[in-house]
């Protein structure tokens, strides 16, 4: 075993990040491709522990304005530990296939600068697991740009309907008690 020492400090690491994964909330488990790049983001490295609200989105749908909407909230509430993920979504057909025209449309069209993935199927047998948590906590998306707003122990406190504007102030009240919430 002592020809060996140098693997404890590698193997203490593994058990270190096996054990982190296991107490990451369901609702972060996994990880997604990022819109822009080759990239994946971790859910769990990156959300886990901070407020998070969660948008199916899609970019030739009628609430694609609300993107301007979505990031005003993000960048009021950012400060305070707010993060944002966005997931496009082709499951109600306003969703290109090609990445390179939903970046545009997020990134150029509306600024946006909170987290922003590859298209995923959100609801129904083809759901990614973030979607399939999330509908089991709350209800699937009936539309686009339904939104999950979720505390810092990965519980969705509250979900919208594409007709709730970023500024309703129920929404924002949601956001604010996701802030509160404790670690």
């Amino acid at each position: 075993m002592r020809a060996h020492w140098w693997l404890m400090p590698l193997l203490g690491m593994l058990a270190s990040a096996s054990g982190w994964a296991a107490d990451c909330p369901a609702t972060l488990q996994g990880s997604l491709p990022e819109l822009r790049g080759k990239g994946q983001v971790d859910l769990c490295q990156r959300f886990a522990g901070k407020p998070l609200v969660v948008i199916n989105t899609a970019s030739y749908c009628g609430f694609a304005p609300q993107f301007e909407g979505l990031e005003a909230a993000y960048q009021a509430y950012h400060g305070q530990g707010l993060e944002m993920l966005g997931v496009p979504s082709n499951d109600f057909k306003q969703e290109d296939a090609d990445s390179d025209k939903t970046a545009k449309v997020c990134y150029a069209n509306y600024g946006v600068t909170f987290t922003m993935t590859k298209a995923q199927p959100v609801r129904g047998k083809d759901a990614i697991p973030l979607f399939t948590e999330l509908a089991r906590q709350s209800s699937a998306p009936k539309w686009n740009f339904y939104k999950y707003v979720v505390d810092r122990q990965g519980k969705v406190i509250a979900n919208f309907s594409s007709l709730t504007k970023p500024d309703d102030p129920e929404f924002r009240a949601a956001i604010e008690k996701a802030i509160a919430s404790k670690q």
